[in-house]
C-alpha cells in the first residue's frame, strides 16, 4: 500500500482533542464538498449538514444535550458520579471543537413505498448515504491537514438537537463531527483481515 490514497486512509485518526486555532472557512466548505460526493442511493444524496462555529451555539447543544445524557443515565441507575463524568466529558468535547458539523439526512427526495418493510429500507438507504458523505468528510479533513472525530450522540436526543439548533423540519439528526487542528497524535491498529472476512468461493 505506497499508494498516496491508502497512506492517507491508514494515516486517520479519531482525534478528540484540538488547537484552539480558528478553521478557516474555506477549509471547512472543501471538506463538506468532498462530503457531497460520496455514492448515495438513487443518487438522492439526502445527507444535509449544520455547521456550528460559535461559542455560545457550542455551548448551549452541548448543555442541552448534557442533560439528556443525565436523564437517561439516571434512568439506567448509574452512579452520579459516572453520570457527571460521562456529561462533563461529552461537553468539554463538543464545546473545545473549534469546529462541529451535523450530519443529517432528509427523506424528501427518497422513493415512497406504501408498505412498512420498503418504506424502512429506503430509510436505512438514506442512513447509509450519509454515513459514507461522512466518512468522505473525515478523509478530506485529514487530507487538508485537520483532525476530526465522529460522535453518535445525537442519535440519542434527536429531537433535543433539531429544537436546540432550529433545524428545518424534515432534518433528521445522525451523527456529529468535531473539526479541527490537532492537540494530539493516536495510533491504532485494526483486526486481522482474515478475522471479518468469509471467502465464499475459496
Amino acid at each position: 500500500m505506497s499508494n498516496e490514497y491508502f497512506t492517507l486512509l491508514r494515516g486517520r485518526r479519531s482525534i478528540r482533542r484540538y488547537q484552539l486555532t480558528p478553521v478557516p472557512r474555506e477549509l471547512v466548505e472543501e471538506a463538506l464538498l468532498a462530503a457531497t460526493w460520496a455514492p448515495s442511493a438513487h443518487n438522492r444524496q439526502p445527507w444535509r449538514f449544520a455547521v456550528v462555529t460559535s461559542a455560545e451555539t457550542k455551548h448551549r447543544l452541548a448543555t442541552a444535550m448534557g442533560q439528556q445524557l443525565r436523564a437517561d443515565l439516571a434512568a439506567d441507575h448509574m452512579p452520579e458520579e459516572v453520570i457527571e463524568k460521562d456529561a462533563g466529558r461529552s461537553y468539554q468535547r463538543l464545546t473545545a471543537a473549534p469546529v462541529l458539523v451535523l450530519l443529517c439526512l432528509s427523506m424528501a427526495d427518497m422513493d415512497v413505498y406504501p408498505d412498512e418493510r420498503r418504506q424502512r429500507n429506503e430509510w436505512i438507504m438514506a442512513v447509509q448515504s450519509v454515513a459514507m458523505a461522512g466518512q468522505n468528510l473525515l478523509l478530506a479533513a485529514h487530507a487538508l491537514g485537520l483532525a476530526a472525530c465522529w460522535m453518535c450522540a445525537p442519535l440519542f436526543c434527536p429531537e433535543v438537537v433539531r429544537e436546540t439548533l432550529d433545524l428545518p423540519a424534515g432534518w433528521q439528526p445522525q451523527g456529529l463531527i468535531t473539526l479541527g487542528y490537532p492537540a494530539e497524535q493516536k495510533e491504532k491498529g485494526r483486526h486481522p483481515l482474515a478475522s471479518r472476512t468469509i471467502l465464499l468461493d475459496d
